[in-house]
Parts: structure tokens; C-alpha cells; sequence
């Protein structure tokens, strides 16, 4: 029973990244539709509110997504390198994929939500080209989805080496 709620978390997380992706790249499509002019590196555009609303629902969902394979796969803490070391493998993957689904959901939200508030304004706006935030940000929602779901996996593997074989599962901090 413990594997196929498992592997329901671990695809709830990856449908969760994918919808939110698939949105991302979805606002950047809306956003390149409205008018823009461009010369050189300035670029003077007006605000589309679907790429808006759509930015910040993919930033929504991959924050959920982050939420969740966190609070279920538990808390990996390794506070030295020698504990790193001494770690077993799952651990020290539970602790690695942890930081870098960390990184890659800062990158990422932040890129949505910079893509998704460049269009929340009222009126048009000159500046520097923002390019591509939304669709980068939409991609990182994939590349989140494998990191989180390969924490969630070495963090139950980690949780389940200490629990002797015959004994019951127990939820794990």
C-alpha cells in the first residue's frame, strides 16, 4: 500500500509541474501575440492579461508541487560535510535533489512571476526586452517535476532504512 501511495505523490507532483509548464509556455504564446515594438535592445510592448493570469497560475501550481513533495517526502537535513559523507546513499540523493529542486523552484517562480507582472499593468511599458521569462520559467517547471519527485523517492528509501522489515509502516517525520 505505502508504493502506490508513493507513486500517487510522485505523479500528483509531476502532473502538478506539468500543468504548470505547459501554462508557463501557454502565457509566453499569449504575451507574444500582443503588439510589441521593438529596436535594438529596447522593446515597447502592451500587457496582455491572459499571459498574465496564466504566468501566475503556472507560479501557483509550481509553488503546490514544491509544497507537497516537501511535506511529504520530510525534512533531509545534513548540516556538515562529514555528516554528508557518512550519510547512505539515499540520503545524501534525498539532500542533493533537495537543494537543487530548491534552486531550480526559486529560478523558476521567479521568472514566472517577472513574465507574469511585466503584464499585469495597465498601459504600455518601454524598457529593456524581457524575453522568455515566461516560457524559461515554464520549462523549469519540468525539470522541477523530476528533481522533486527523485527527492520524494530517496527520501522515502531513506525513511524506510531505519524501519526494520516485519515492523509496520509509521508516518516519518
Amino acid at each position: 500500500m505505502a508504493r502506490a501511495g508513493g507513486f500517487v505523490v510522485c505523479l500528483l507532483v509531476v502532473v502538478m509541474d506539468v500543468v504548470a509548464g505547459v501554462l508557463g509556455i501557454e502565457a509566453e504564446v499569449a504575451q507574444n501575440k500582443g503588439k510589441h515594438l521593438r529596436v535594438l535592445i529596447f522593446e515597447c510592448k502592451e500587457p496582455v492579461y491572459q499571459a498574465y493570469r496564466l504566468g501566475l497560475a503556472a507560479a501557483v501550481i509550481l509553488a503546490a508541487a514544491h509544497v507537497m513533495a516537501n511535506l511529504l517526502g520530510g525534512c533531509i537535513c545534513i548540516c556538515s560535510r562529514e555528516e554528508f559523507e557518512r550519510s547512505s546513499a539515499n540520503r545524501q540523493m534525498a539532500a542533493a535533489t533537495l537543494a537543487i529542486s530548491w534552486i531550480v523552484l526559486l529560478v523558476g517562480f521567479s521568472l514566472l512571476m517577472i513574465g507574469a507582472l511585466s503584464n499585469s499593468k495597465s498601459k504600455a511599458s518601454c524598457g529593456f526586452g524581457h524575453r522568455h521569462f515566461l516560457s524559461i520559467g515554464g520549462i523549469l517547471c519540468f525539470v522541477h517535476g523530476l528533481f522533486c519527485t527523485a527527492y520524494y523517492v530517496s527520501a522515502v528509501a531513506y525513511w524506510e532504512e531505519g524501519r526494520p522489515m516485519g515492523r509496520p509502516q509509521q508516518s516519518h517525520p
